[in-house]
């Protein structure tokens, strides 16, 4: 088995966090994260989250329960910000990363540049 960075893994935990209806204990978390990555890996990762104000926890039974409450869209631009922002080479960053786009992931870019070209 192959390890994830901790950040694919804190990428992991925020988009399993976001599309929750509500908190998730570490075990919960840890049942729909690929590759079943250790309890204390799990717990490493929402302390970090938790420091830097991205989720909020809740005491429950022996534990804590987690949720989001950092705007997850937001986060993943300003990752793919930071990425553009370093690249020597910016356009070619973004060829790459639209060559990589699905059909429904290019229609939704293609919809969103079309509206933002008619100024809304």
């Amino acid at each position: 088995m192959s390890r994830r960075k901790l950040g694919q893994l804190e990428a992991e935990v925020l988009a399993v966090l976001a599309g929750a209806d509500g908190y998730l204990s570490p075990a919960e978390l840890r049942e729909r994260l690929a590759g079943g990555p250790a309890h204390t890996t799990v717990n490493t990762v929402l302390f970090r989250l938790l420091d830097k104000k991205m989720v909020e926890r809740l005491p429950r039974g022996r534990g804590f329960v987690y949720r989001l409450v950092a705007d997850e869209s937001g986060l993943a631009a300003e990752r793919m910000f930071t990425h553009l922002r370093l690249a020597h080479n910016p356009s070619s960053v973004l060829g790459q990363f639209v060559q990589g786009l699905n059909e429904s992931e290019e229609a939704a870019l293609r919809a969103f540049l079309a509206k933002r070209g008619e100024g809304t």
